[in-house]
């Protein structure tokens, strides 16, 4: 599905949210380091991603890596670990459960 101009696949809306996660807070894309592509989750990627497990290096945590399926604005790792699970441009509320699963995503 194209999403503010990405293509996120695996995503069922205009949000991003997927059949994995669809609370109404379930609204951001995650650019996975190992193919460059948003998806709404982990298992999305799985699903339909490249097939690597290749998580953000510390390094490159200023990079875009985060998009908010409600205005379509881009966050480097660092300003969505920084936003209290709110996008900083529209002020939509972010799933703080998906901090749970930041290994997956982001070196630790």
């Amino acid at each position: 599905m194209l999403i503010h101009g990405h293509e996120v696949p695996g995503a069922i809306d205009e949000e991003t949210r997927c059949s994995h996660y669809h609370k109404e807070n379930d609204r951001i894309a995650i650019k996975f380091h190992c193919c460059g592509k948003y998806y709404p989750c982990y298992k999305c990627h799985v699903e339909f991603g490249c097939g690597k497990k290749e998580v953000w290096p510390k390094a490159k945590f200023d990079e875009k890596a985060i998009l908010c399926g409600s205005c379509g604005n881009e966050l480097s790792v660092n300003q969505y670990f920084q936003s209290g699970y709110e996008c900083p441009n529209c002020k939509a509320e972010f799933n703080p459960g998906c901090g749970l699963h930041r290994e997956l995503y982001f070196e630790t």
